[in-house]
């Protein structure tokens, strides 16, 4: 039996198989909510590599939504899928998206220049960029289909899903990102901030789901090369968006420009180091 392609996202594409939901993890790379015209050969593989590695290996994660990382016998072209699929329980998601930050970095050093504050928490004077915060704090956003998701309170963020969950999801944000921090610790690795998400089953009950603490929903960086008053180089696509924000021309809308060799190859090594040094192992990359 053939799956069935349901849509394809910026870096995903995802598929009904029998009653699994199937997210496979393309090449595909987008900034500013562009999709680029050249893939990071390897990247999918890189993403779902660590992806299971923190379903599997990370008590915080359960319950999740993951049934396994295998593809079926008897799919046809297997090939597509292998090293990239993720099989999963079919949950709606939360129309919210958890954000933890560990480190003032982003948009919160952004808000934090201008108001003294992160998400409306007033913060201590004298912080620096790329500062560690006092504790990791929960800073939720919307879940835009299209353009970007936008900042709520906890306040509102409660009224949208309702105060039982809220509180779940909360808490469970703060637990994944304290267990998931002190493992990066080890590994040489600062976990700045990420971002889960959540759904519930035909139960009600709440589940983790998506990708988990990869270079694409986190900010990962070098420990030895974090220094508070700086903007330390990232194991992700800040490589990418770097190169773009010094071209002339593009107004990040699509069309997105090509990309160089240098800065693909420089991209996909970033994502390498990160799978290795995060899971202790680096998988043999396929192209998609």
């Amino acid at each position: 039996m053939k799956p069935t392609l349901l849509r394809s996202g910026k870096v995903r594409d995802i598929y009904r198989w029998q009653n699994q939901i199937w997210l496979v993890a393309s090449d595909r790379i987008s900034a500013y909510d562009v999709i680029l015209p050249n893939p990071i050969p390897g990247k999918g593989t890189l993403l779902t590599s660590i992806s299971k590695f923190w379903f599997e290996t990370l008590p915080d994660a359960q319950p999740h939504h993951v049934l396994g990382f295998d593809v079926p016998s008897g799919v046809p072209s297997p090939e597509i899928y292998q090293g990239r699929l993720t099989r999963c329980l079919s949950a709606k998601p939360l129309t919210l998206e958890c954000v933890i930050r560990g480190y003032l970095a982003g948009s919160a050093w952004e808000e934090y220049k201008t108001k003294g504050s992160l998400w409306g928490r007033p913060l201590p004077k004298g912080l620096l960029e790329s500062s560690k915060l006092p504790q990791p704090i929960f800073t939720p956003t919307t879940k835009a289909e299209k353009g970007h998701d936008l900042p709520v309170t906890d306040s509102e963020a409660e009224k949208q899903i309702g105060s039982a969950l809220f509180h779940q999801v909360r808490d469970r944000s703060l637990s994944l990102y304290t267990a998931a921090q002190k493992h990066a610790e080890k590994a040489g690795i600062i976990l700045a901030d990420t971002k889960f998400e959540f759904g519930t089953d035909d139960k009600g009950n709440l589940l983790l789901i998506d990708e988990l603490l990869t270079p694409d929903s986190s900010r990962f960086w070098p420990a030895n090369q974090w220094k508070p008053g700086q903007n330390p180089p990232s194991y992700d696509k800040q490589f990418v968006r770097d190169y773009l924000a010094g071209l002339e021309g593009w107004d990040r809308k699509p069309p997105g420009p090509s990309l160089p060799p240098p800065v693909i190859q420089g991209t996909l090594q970033r994502y390498e180091e990160a799978c290795q040094l995060l899971t202790g192992s680096k998988p043999s990359l396929r192209n998609a």
